[in-house]
């Protein structure tokens, strides 16, 4: 293990590495910054120009993009409410209320904190138990997989507190919404109304800005225009005691984020909303959830690095794409001559482990330039939002239209940001619905793999241990609060009755 780490040392740390890692970094955080394009898109444009380079060089620079754009996402997340990355989507419900309230720049610093600390934690146990813990995600089939989002919608439902029935309705809206294109089972064309640009279904990012972006900007201007935060410039830096509160909330981010990233296809959104949801259940903190809570950002960033790193977990040790962007990578390797599976760690020690600890290295990056640059990024908040709105949806168009290149990504937006305009207005929960519609095409699929494992029955999965491990967690999940809630509210009149007695 030591003569592995000391080998990736001195592959990682030539000049020419570092300098290209640096260059990723910064490539990333530039790419999630804008609206619609995320390190999936980044990774993919920028590719060929990796062609010529040697292939640890082209990958560590890659990869850098990849961790870069999870934090340039965060950035537009906190300060605009405009989602980068689908992985901060969830950063938006604490972060921007945080921003609203003169504190931008201690949410950027603790979503660079999180994300560190998130990536040695990763790293870590990536180095160490990579082989073994492929084997496990080996073990996941599509039981398993379908009982993970069981799990996942019930938590995400679960983010109003109380409003369980509203948080249900906007998932199973997100759901049916995802039923629009192609059938998993079948192949055959649903609710396209002969359209061809919805064959691939409605498309996620061109909602998710619409939902976030537009429409927190149509809600504003309802509202009537507010004045610039003009927070001073020590309000903006984080405290060392928030650092310290916010601990707990990294540490268990980051493993659940690891253990969700390592499963292939589950990735680093799925991982950010159920750390959130956990977070937002077991926190002491839970009544300021989603009115800017800092735990409510230091947690799901976590996951979210930490997902980000654990990807690459199937990636390495079995040549399976641990998501979106790590396919495209997978690909990268293809291309470059390489095999990505368990004997790539014999064959090319020096790759393997150069590109593991430039994600150490990049991180470090990232870290020092953000840091630093947090409370600066958070002065933004100070243009007049006569300026700042025009902008928001100038850039949110732009940034669709970039997706497909046609007006129909631009006309979904501005759709899309009409209903979240109506769903703020009704106090209806987003995180829900974006989560269904995330999860629907992966949802079918493992129902309709789940389906024919068990010859047309899902009884399967109450045989499969793990499956039914989960969906007792999610059965707990809804049942535990409403009896304990109702025991109380049992006691409480038990006692007003002796009492008037």
């Amino acid at each position: 293990m030591l003569d592995n780490l000391l080998l990736g040392f001195q592959t990682a740390m030539t000049w020419e590495n570092l300098v290209w890692c640096l260059v990723g970094v910064l490539l990333g955080t530039v790419i999630g910054l804008l609206p619609g394009l995320g390190s999936t898109t980044g990774v993919a444009v920028l590719l060929p120009l990796t062609f010529t380079f040697e292939p640890v060089t082209a990958l560590i620079m890659l990869a850098g993009i990849y961790y870069g754009a999870q934090y340039g996402g965060t950035i537009t997340s906190v300060l605009i409410a405009t989602p980068g990355e689908a992985a901060s989507v969830v950063t938006t419900l604490d972060g921007y209320q945080m921003a609203k309230q003169g504190r931008a720049g201690a949410a950027l610093a603790i979503a660079a904190i999180g994300s560190f600390i998130a990536a040695i934690i990763s790293l870590a146990l990536l180095m160490g138990l990579a082989p073994p813990l492929a084997g496990l995600a080996l073990e996941f089939g599509p039981a398993e997989n379908l009982a993970i989002m069981i799990l996942g919608l019930v938590i995400v439902v679960s983010f109003q507190g109380g409003a369980f029935v509203r948080g249900a309705l906007m998932a199973a809206a997100g759901l049916l919404l995802a039923t629009v294109g192609i059938a998993a089972g079948s192949g055959e064309a649903r609710f396209t109304f002969g359209n061809v640009d919805l064959l691939s279904g409605i498309p996620f990012v061109e909602v998710m800005i619409g939902l976030f972006a537009l429409g927190e900007v149509f809600h504003q201007i309802r509202m009537g225009a507010e004045k610039p935060i003009r927070a001073r410039f020590k309000d903006m830096v984080i405290r060392p005691r928030e650092v310290a509160k916010s601990m707990p909330s990294i540490l268990r981010g980051s493993g659940i984020g690891f253990f969700l990233g390592m499963l292939p296809g589950a990735g680093s959104t799925l991982a950010s909303f159920i750390s959130y949801g956990i977070e937002r259940r077991v926190s002491r903190n839970r009544d300021n959830f989603g009115k800017g809570a800092i735990e409510g950002v230091a947690s799901p960033e976590s996951a979210n690095n930490a997902a980000a790193n654990a990807n690459f977990v199937p990636t390495l040790a079995l040549g399976i794409p641990g998501g979106a962007t790590t396919a495209v990578l997978l690909g990268a390797f293809t291309i470059y001559g390489l095999q990505p599976g368990p004997l790539l760690f014999e064959q090319q020690p020096d790759l393997v482990w150069g590109l593991l600890v430039s994600f150490f290295v990049g991180n470090v990056l990232l870290l020092v330039l953000n840091l630093p640059l947090a409370p600066v990024f958070a002065q933004m908040l100070r243009i007049p939002y006569g300026y700042l709105y025009p902008l928001i949806i100038l850039t949110s168009c732009i940034g669709a239209y970039s997706v497909s290149n046609n007006m129909f990504s631009v006309w979904v937006v501005l759709i899309f940001g009409v209903i979240g305009f109506v769903l703020k207005e009704l106090d209806l929960p987003i995180a829900p619905l974006v989560l269904g519609l995330v999860l629907g095409p992966l949802f079918e699929k493992a129902l309709v793999q789940t389906s024919a494992v068990g010859d047309g029955s899902l009884a399967v999965l109450f045989t499969r241990p793990i499956a039914l491990g989960i969906l007792v967690c999610a059965a707990a999940l809804i049942a535990v609060p409403r009896i304990t809630g109702a025991l109380l509210k049992g006691r409480k009149e038990n006692q007003k009755e002796s009492v008037t007695q």
